[in-house]
């Protein structure tokens, strides 16, 4: 994988000195940014107070509280701080972070270190994706530079979920990096059990510039209540796919066409836990946290995907829940049962199946997973689901008074080895007698009917529940079910 053409629009700082190499080495980035002084605690705490500084992995957490908390935690343990940087980048669609750690990773260092100097922290753990992308470019850039704490880099799955915080400060402790199940604060017992710094590599990458430039001059682009700059991800249907680095509050409709990318029924912001937008909000949305959720999006994971024209919102919908269900931890009844149920409700609303009721049993479905699960990824999923179904309706009628709306399902959002897992539970309806065996062995993926037919979940099966659907093939009196591969 490459990362995509980097961009801007107003002045670069994130990525300036890109349009001048591929890699900012040591001497080309002090060459580029200058050099950087340490900051005490109480100087970093109000220069992120001061530029309000906020995590840029999705949650949009303030970063002086998150830093203020890990001071004074360490404080009161006696014990040592660790820096983490989050640059796993689990969310298929996006590529900021990564572009960072491949073409500028001394800024993401610079930012680590600020934080470990502020903090006196005793380690400094760097994380990414095992995609092969960023771990050759922050090794040679760590190994160029003396960093103020040992700095070790950690590889994750490349996973949808390996991207949480708390998957991650598991996988960085040995164990399988998967949500906790838990509500936990890394501030107190995150690496080691030891208090924990953990943000993406953009928000470090924004304290350095911020302690370079200082808080007046970093507020000279953006808006009054977030200043600086956004990186922005964006692809779907542009023909220039490209990470952008934009003023705050530049509105949306220029950073599209910037990327010659054609808005057609949506836009997808914020990634595949974010929200869809229509076009007539699309014209007047702002980027900024701000300004896009004053139009029903979110600024998340800073991810733009228009669906342009052509294709088919519902299936493109369906595809990316289809892939969520696979993605989960399975660890929790949303994630095993509800998240397959969702992509089976919004399959039968795709196909047209179902009346008015599938539309209904699509909101059910989304309804009963949200606020129950072990980690926020039912509560994103849902939320995907819940925003197509209010912005495509257009799309809905047609697919419920015709059949479908016309157009094929292109596969215009991006999704890595969509048949990956287990492969997808299929019925020869040749075959089926409608014993109905299969739903009391893996009731996880396959529901009755009416009229008692079996229901398949048209997603691939997840590692957790490979041994029933295989005992469920294996069981079939009529032979009539299979899994592809």
């Amino acid at each position: 994988m490459r990362p995509p053409v980097v961009g801007w629009l107003g002045p670069p700082r994130l990525t300036a000195g890109l349009d001048r190499a591929d890699r900012l080495d040591r001497r080309m980035h002090l060459a580029v940014h200058g050099d950087l002084r340490p900051l005490d605690l109480i100087t970093a705490l109000d220069l992120a107070e001061l530029i309000n500084l906020r995590g840029r992995g999705g949650a949009g957490f303030p970063f002086a509280r998150k830093l203020d908390a890990v001071a004074r935690s360490a404080q009161r343990r006696a014990l040592p701080a660790t820096v983490v940087v989050n640059g796993t980048e689990g969310e298929p669609a996006s590529w900021k972070d990564k572009v960072l750690l491949t073409r500028a990773p001394h800024l993401v260092l610079d930012g680590a270190a600020l934080a470990a100097y502020a903090l006196d922290a005793e380690s400094i753990v760097i994380g990414v994706a095992d995609d092969g992308v960023a771990a050759g470019s922050v090794l040679a850039a760590v190994a160029e530079r003396r960093m103020p704490a040992p700095t070790r880099l950690v590889t994750m799955p490349h996973r949808f979920i390996s991207g949480e915080s708390g998957a991650l400060i598991r996988g960085i402790n040995g164990d399988v990096p998967i949500p906790p199940g838990r509500k936990g604060r890394a501030s107190e017992a995150g690496v080691g059990g030891r208090p924990t710094l953990l943000s993406n590599a953009e928000t470090y990458a924004q304290l350095a510039v911020a302690a370079r430039l200082g808080p007046y001059a970093f507020g000279e682009v953006g808006t009054a209540d977030e200043p600086g700059t956004v990186l922005l991800t964006v692809g779907g249907s542009a023909r220039r796919p490209a990470v952008l680095e934009v003023p705050a509050g530049v509105p949306l409709r220029e950073v599209l066409d910037h990327c010659a990318a054609p808005v057609g029924p949506g836009v997808l912001l914020g990634g595949f836990h974010g929200s869809w937008i229509g076009p007539a909000a699309a014209a007047e949305a702002a980027v900024s946290r701000a300004g896009l959720a004053a139009v029903g999006g979110t600024l998340g994971a800073g991810i733009v995907l228009p669906l342009g024209d052509g294709t088919c919102p519902l299936g493109e919908a369906h595809r990316v829940l289809r892939y969520l269900a696979g993605q989960s931890a399975g660890q929790c009844g949303p994630c095993q049962l509800g998240l397959p149920d969702l992509a089976r409700t919004m399959s039968t609303l795709s196909h047209g199946g179902g009346g008015t009721a599938a539309l209904d049993r699509v909101r059910a479905a989304a309804g009963g997973v949200r606020g129950r699960g072990a980690c926020s990824h039912p509560d994103g999923t849902a939320r995907f689901a819940l925003s197509a179904i209010d912005t495509f309706t257009a799309d809905i009628a047609a697919h419920l008074s015709r059949g479908g709306c016309g157009d094929p399902v292109r596969g215009i959002l991006p999704l890595p080895g969509e048949d990956a897992a287990g492969g997808r539970l299929v019925i020869d309806w040749s075959r089926c007698d409608g014993h109905g065996l299969c739903a009391q062995l893996a009731p996880e993926l396959i529901t009755l009917d009416a009229n008692g037919f079996p229901s398949v979940a048209d997603a691939p099966v997840p590692p957790w529940l490979l041994s029933g659907a295989r005992k469920a093939i294996a069981m079939c009196p009529a032979l009539a079910l299979r899994q592809d591969a």
